[in-house]
C-alpha cells in the first residue's frame, strides 16, 4: 500500500553551502587560520615561553674538598656572560624568553639543541647584557660569541656529548658560535695553575664537569664552579647615609638576601653610584668571601645592578 506523502516545510531543508556565500567563506577561513595557529604553537605540548629550559646548574667547588675526585672531571673556563639555550630555531634565556638575535647570527647554528653562553669577552658582562637584552635585532650582536658547552638531548655521558659537539662544529662551522674548550684535570696543581692563569687574565674562574655524567637539569655535583669569590643577588631595602668623605652621599646599601638575611653592602660602589644609588626594590649582585659566624656574608662587595635579559637577568650563569 502506497504511503501518503507528507509535505515538508521549505525552511526545514538545509541549503547546500555555496562557495560564493561570503559569510560562510569568511567563517571557514577564520577556522582554518585558528587551526593553523594552534598547530604552530604546539598547544598542549608546552613551549619555551610556557616553561623555562631546565638548565644544568653548578654547585660551588672549594679547594681541598676531599669528597671531589678531580680525576672524574674536565675543566673549562667559566664565561661571565648570559646563559642561552638554542632550541633549533631560537636562543632562549633561563627565564624562557627568546633573545632577539639577528638572522645572520643564528643562520649557521645547527638544528641540534645546544647549551651555552652569550659572551663578549672577559670582564664585559655589562656590555654583553646591554647587547642581548634589546627587543630588536641590531648590529651589536656582531661581537657576541655563543660559547657552547653541551648537547642536552644527545643522551650520552659528557665525554661522548663533547666528542659529538666537536664533530657537529666541524660539520656546521659558523662565525658566531664555537665549542668551549674542555680538558682533563691531571692534578690539583694543574687545576690551580689553570685557575690562576684565567683569573690573572680577567676571567671569572673555572667550570668542572663530571665526564661520566648524563645531562640533567637542576643543581648537582656533576657540575662545579670554581671562583675566587662567591657571588649572589640581594634586594635593596634601604640607603644608609655616608660619613666623612661620603657625607651627603650614599654610605652603603641595606639589602636582603634570598634567605631573608639583611646586611649592608658599602664596598665596590662608584662615586656616581653613591650620588645616584640603586633604588629600593632593585636587585643587585654582590660578591663575598664565605660567611661569618652569624651567617652573614663576609666582606660583601657591590658588583653590579641586576638588569633584565630580556626580562629575567640571571647573573649566576652556570
Amino acid at each position: 500500500m502506497r504511503q501518503p506523502s507528507i509535505p515538508i516545510p521549505s525552511d526545514a531543508v538545509p541549503r547546500p553551502t555555496r562557495l560564493n556565500d561570503t559569510g560562510t567563506l569568511r567563517l571557514a577561513v577564520l577556522v582554518l587560520v585558528a587551526l593553523c595557529t594552534m598547530a604552530g604553537a604546539g598547544l598542549g605540548a608546552g613551549t619555551h615561553e610556557d616553561a623555562p629550559p631546565d638548565f644544568a646548574l653548578a654547585h660551588v667547588y672549594r679547594p681541598g674538598d676531599e669528597t671531589v675526585n678531580l680525576a672524574e672531571y674536565w675543566m673549562s673556563e667559566k664565561y661571565d656572560g648570559v646563559r642561552a639555550l638554542w632550541d633549533g630555531r631560537r636562543l632562549i634565556s633561563r627565564g624562557g624568553k627568546p633573545f632577539a638575535a639577528p638572522a645572520w647570527f643564528v643562520d649557521a647554528l645547527p638544528a641540534a639543541v645546544l647549551d651555552g653562553e652569550l659572551w663578549l669577552g672577559r670582564g664585559r658582562f655589562e656590555d654583553t647584557t646591554s647587547v642581548v637584552r634589546r627587543s630588536r635585532p641590531h648590529e651589536g650582536w656582531r661581537d657576541i660569541r655563543y660559547m657552547v658547552f653541551d648537547l642536552p638531548e644527545h643522551g650520552g655521558v659528557f665525554r661522548e656529548r663533547y666528542a659529538a659537539l666537536i664533530a657537529l662544529a666541524a660539520e656546521h662551522p659558523g662565525r658566531y658560535w664555537r665549542v668551549a674548550p674542555h680538558e682533563p684535570i691531571e692534578s690539583h696543581a694543574a687545576l690551580e695553575q689553570r685557575f690562576a692563569d684565567i683569573t690573572a687574565g680577567g676571567g671569572e674562574g673555572l667550570i668542572l664537569r663530571r665526564v661520566v655524567s648524563r645531562h640533567h637539569g637542576g643543581r648537582s655535583d656533576d657540575l662545579l664552579k670554581y671562583k675566587r669569590f662567591t657571588d649572589a643577588d640581594a634586594v635593596v631595602v634601604g640607603h644608609n647615609p655616608g660619613k666623612g668623605k661620603y657625607t651627603g652621599l650614599l654610605g652603603s646599601l641595606r639589602v636582603r638576601a634570598s634567605d631573608g638575611t639583611v646586611f649592608n653592602v658599602g664596598s665596590g660602589l662608584s662615586d656616581a653610584q653613591r650620588r645616584h644609588p640603586p633604588p629600593v626594590g632593585a636587585t643587585i649582585t654582590y660578591k663575598y668571601q664565605g660567611l661569618t659566624g652569624d651567617g652573614l656574608p663576609r666582606f660583601p662587595v657591590f658588583l653590579r645592578l641586576r638588569r633584565d635579559v630580556p626580562e629575567d637577568v640571571v647573573t649566576e650563569t652556570r
